[in-house]
């Protein structure tokens, strides 16, 4: 494994990067699986080299490449960088990589290729024909999802008798151990009917997926049983609007839907609602019944992308980041809050001490401070009382005067 800095050329090899953070908990537990993924590319003879970069030190060229989060592995090859969005397994890493480093489309030249590859993948797309406008629409969506599944193209004699090809060229999907066909005026724009059949009709959902449903806007129905039979019962009924699928447990819903689930439960990955039966569902119709209400606007809705939900799950977000940062390292945490808090409660207290500070500064500038202008009143007071003394003195002085007699006054 090589150490991926900006002094390689990037143009002229594939790599993988994960991109990730010092302190960050999930990188520290990716490091072993890291090892393991470098070493078994390298013994395979894979063309894939990799490599791994301290974000936080090369802030600058992780910008470039958008990284947002730790870890985050990329796969480069050439211009193009591919995010990889599955579980941090040896074997999904490395399936990614080899999946993304090849071509975007792969040529079957063979019926006995074409059923290897049928045999390997549980999801495949199949281009049938030769040059044509749909084909270049094609090569265009692999190259974008080619991170999800793989494309192949093919001629119609590698195809086995059982595929019936109401027209050339035509795109096929393989999995559930059938097929079906792309129809551009019932299912839409191929990106978008490529984006939504590249899930299994019926399929266990954890966290990776359900993100990954999220980019499509499907709605999700989770129970076993009778899901499962709409799911192939009932395809063409529901297959655009829903991805049919179980979780194990709660760990993936938020702890306000957890508290109300009861039997079944739809997830709008669009719009982030979700929808629950009004009574529990014991057979097929009611459950058919359900999905129809949810379609029609009639059954109510909860969650939802709305104002106060985006704080809940903002505060949520900020919460779980503060815990997993003190989990994997307490003392950087502390450092990490304990350091603004401190600066911000110095500021304030700043901010309080400096009026009380500009109050005597302005109280100096007209010449005065507390003690000056008590001694100022005193001696105001005591002006004024020696005012009223000598003021009564000459009164009584006037008092005499006026008493004395004519003979007297004209003595004097």
């Amino acid at each position: 494994m090589t150490a991926f800095t900006d002094a390689h050329s990037r143009m002229d090899d594939v790599w993988l990067v994960d991109f990730y953070a010092p302190w960050c908990g999930y990188c520290k537990k990716l490091e072993p699986v890291w090892q393991e993924v470098g070493a078994e590319l390298s013994r395979s003879g894979s063309p894939v080299r990799v490599g791994k970069m301290d974000a936080t030190a090369y802030s600058g060229m992780a910008s470039e490449f958008g990284v947002r989060g730790y870890p985050t592995i990329k796969l480069l090859k050439g211009e193009l960088a591919y995010n990889y969005k599955g579980p941090r397994t040896k074997d999904d890493v490395i399936e990614f990589a080899n999946r993304v480093a090849g071509p975007a489309v792969r040529s079957l030249p063979s019926r006995q290729m074409f059923e290897h590859v049928l045999k390997r993948h549980s999801v495949l797309f199949l281009y049938v024909g030769g040059e044509s406008p749909l084909k270049e629409k094609y090569t265009e969506v692999a190259s974008e999802l080619i991170v999800y599944t793989y494309f192949f193209s093919a001629s119609e004699d590698v195809l086995p008798e059982s595929v019936t090809l109401h027209e050339l060229p035509s795109v096929l999907v393989f999995k559930d151990g059938t097929y079906f066909t792309y129809d551009e005026y019932e299912d839409g724009s191929l990106s978008s009917w490529v984006n939504r059949e590249r899930f299994q009709s019926y399929l266990p959902i954890d966290g990776f997926t359900l993100y990954e449903l999220g980019e499509t806007g499907t709605a999700i129905p989770e129970h076993a049983g009778l899901i499962q039979r709409v799911a192939a019962e009932h395809r063409d009924q529901f297959n655009r609007d829903f991805q049919f699928g179980h979780m194990d447990g709660n760990d993936y819903i938020n702890s306000d839907i957890s508290e109300k689930i009861t039997i079944i439960i739809i997830l709008n990955t669009s719009n982030e609602q979700y929808f629950l039966p009004a009574e529990p569902v014991e057979d097929l119709q009611q459950l058919l019944q359900f999905f129809s209400s949810v379609l029609d606007g009639s059954a109510p809705a909860y969650g939802g992308d709305g104002f106060l939900q985006r704080i809940k799950r903002v505060a949520y977000d900020a919460r779980s980041t503060v815990m997993s940062v003190f989990r994997s390292s307490p003392l950087l945490g502390c450092f990490l809050f304990g350091l603004p808090l401190g600066v911000i409660s110095l500021m304030c207290y700043g901010i309080c001490t400096a009026e009380s500070e500009d109050d005597t500064e302005l109280m100096k500038r007209d010449g005065f401070t507390d003690e000056e202008e008590d001694e100022g009143e005193e001696e105001e007071q005591q002006r004024l009382t020696a005012g009223a003394e000598d003021t009564g003195e000459e009164d009584e002085d006037a008092e005499k005067i006026n008493q004395k007699s004519p003979s007297e006054k004209k003595v004097d």
